[in-house]
Order: C-alpha cells, then structure tokens, then sequence
C-alpha cells in the first residue's frame, strides 16, 4: 500500500521523536574530588559510582579541586553539589553559610598525622613537650589535634610549649637543622621525619580519646531534597566499595587494579598510595551509622572544630547546634541494604 505524502510526513516525525527520546542526554552533576586516596577514589576509577548515578538518571563530571575550600567556594555558587572537604573546613564552611549536608566519612585521617620527636630530643611521651619547640601547619586538621591532645587529654597549656606555624616543607628544614623537637605532620614530611624520629602520638589516638578529623562527602541540602533517588544510589554504591576494601585491603598492592585507579585519578606511585592507604581507616556503611561517625561523633567533631577556628580567628563565632548539618540517612539506608543482602 502506498503512504501518502501526510503519512510519511507523520512517519518521519514520529520517527525523529522516537530517535531523539533515545538519545536525550542525562542531567549532569558536577562532583568535586581532591587528591586523597581511599575506596572512594578507586570506586571512581572503576566507574562503579557512574553506574550508580545511571540509575537515576544522572551523569557524572568528576572535577578535581586543590582544596577543600575551593569546593567549598564551589557549593556556594551552585556550581558543584558534592563534594570532599575535611572537617575542619566543613565547620568553617557551615559556619560561614554554606547549606550544606555531610553524608558520607571518606576516612578517619587517623595514623596518616602524627606527633612525632625527633631522635635526642628528650621526648619520650607527649607530656615531655613542656619547653620544647614543635612545628606545625596552623589553623590544620594537624594543629587542631595538637591542641585538642594538650588541653584535653596531656592537661599541658599551649602557653607552655613554643608552638611555630610551619608549613611540611619548612618542618623537614627546621628539623634536618636541629631547630625544633618535634612536629605534628603528615606524609610525605612526615615520613621524612620517621627517619630521625619517632612518633608519639597520632590522631588515630587523639580522635578516639576526643574527636576525629576525617575528610567527608558533603551534598547541598537542596540538591540531595530534591535528588533522593540519585543520593541514595550514590550512597549505597559508596558502601559496596568501601565493604569491598575493608573485606580485601591485603590484595590492594602497589600493581593491583584498584590502586592503579588511584593512581590515574590523582597521581602518585603505586607504592606510595599503599602506603598512605595503610595510615588510614575507612568506615564501612554501619560503622558510618554509629555513634562515632554520622550518628553523633560528627556533629561533636564540627562542633570542637568550629570553636578552634574561632580561637584561630579564622571565623567569629561558631553556631549554636552543627547537628542540621550532618545527614545520616542515606548511610543507614546503605546499611539496611547490605544487611539485606547477607
């Protein structure tokens, strides 16, 4: 049967319709990474994160910042919705009026900072540092638990210790000089320093006798309201590889798939990104749930984090409550589907 010339005017039309429909592309989502090293690095490696956001209808633009406080600047403006920031900034940061939500513990920075003396300096525990010279980075996750220690855990006053503000390159000079006594750093300085020292103290310790410093996920309030499906998928894929690393951390070697990962997204030596992995700890879905992380332990280590800036004057006063600032329920919903699964 012959199609009139309107049939095939609807055809093409419709046919036009069809091939476009198919073709529409997805909303985009800018998500903002720094050079860390984790599962959540790896999971963006192995496109497992992309295939989440697929599901609800989202694509991925993963962009690398510097600092957190350039993603910070960024979740101001609208332009990124999530991304990595560390503690202290995310105090500074829901301080200063970013609407923002933590959602996920990327990683308790644990034994990557350390206190540590240098050989011959008459330090052989933190309350040796009466009169001693340390370095450290201010206004850092470092001097923030250098602080905590002292005041609340070693009961030494600041005002007893010659404290220096010193950048990682400046604390290996000072020390190598014979400068200063000890330093509170992390890698690669403080390997460096592990050569001629020994550490002390850790924020693995520090944390678990005060508060943690970690790096964290945080999301928009608006966009996470508004992107439920997406944030969920994201989240629960979150899980999976952070179960898949703390399940099989012996196999992640410096030529191992993962770590390669690691390595094309930010940089680095295989051996070297082994290394930095083994200072830190990763919370799986339920430990992020827990009274330690998202379910209270958080919300206290803003809060202790906030009042240091404010000592630090790097913000003038800090809020009355951070709580409205972390979100744990996204994780428990990871938590509930892996519970599921088992």
């Amino acid at each position: 049967m012959t199609m009139t010339l309107a049939g095939r005017r609807l055809a093409a039309l419709t046919a036009a319709a069809v091939l476009m429909a198919g073709t529409a592309s997805a909303e985009t989502v800018v998500v903002g990474y720094q050079q860390i090293v984790g599962p959540f690095v790896a999971a963006i490696a192995d496109g497992r994160l992309d295939e989440a956001a697929k599901k609800a209808g989202i694509e991925i633009d993963w962009r690398q910042f510097s600092s957190g406080g350039d993603i910070s600047t960024a979740l101001a403006s609208g332009n990124v919705p999530i991304g990595v920031i560390g503690s202290t900034g995310i105090a500074a940061s829901t301080t200063r009026g970013v609407d923002m939500q933590l959602f996920w513990i990327l990683d308790n920075i644990g034994k990557s900072e350390a206190l540590v003396a240098r050989n011959g300096s008459g330090i052989e525990k933190p309350e040796d540092l009466v009169g001693k010279k340390v370095g450290v980075p201010f206004v850092s996750t470092s001097h923030f638990h250098l602080l905590i220690g002292m005041e609340k855990i070693w009961n030494i006053s600041p005002k007893d210790v010659q404290i220096l503000n010193m950048k990682p390159p400046q604390i290996v000079a000072a020390w190598q000089r014979g400068d200063i006594d000890a330093a509170y750093v992390w890698p690669p300085a403080l390997s460096q320093l592990m050569a001629d020292g020994k550490v002390i103290a850790d924020s693995e310790q520090i944390g678990a006798a005060s508060v943690p410093t970690f790096d964290g996920l945080v999301v928009d309030k608006g966009f996470a309201e508004k992107n439920p499906e997406f944030m969920t998928e994201f989240t629960k894929a979150m899980a999976e590889a952070y179960a898949d690393y703390n399940a099989n951390k012996a196999s992640w070697t410096a030529d191992s798939e993962p770590v390669k990962g690691i390595s094309r997204m930010i940089g680095g030596e295989g051996k070297d990104i082994v290394d930095a992995l083994n200072m830190l700890s990763f919370p799986n879905a339920d430990e992020q749930i827990s009274d330690t992380w998202l379910g209270g332990g958080a919300t206290r280590a803003l809060t202790d984090s906030a009042k240091f800036l404010v000592d630090q004057k790097q913000i003038d006063s800090a809020l009355p409550d951070y709580a409205p600032y972390v979100n744990a329920s996204f994780a428990e919903t990871a938590a509930k589907a892996e519970q599921a699964a088992k």
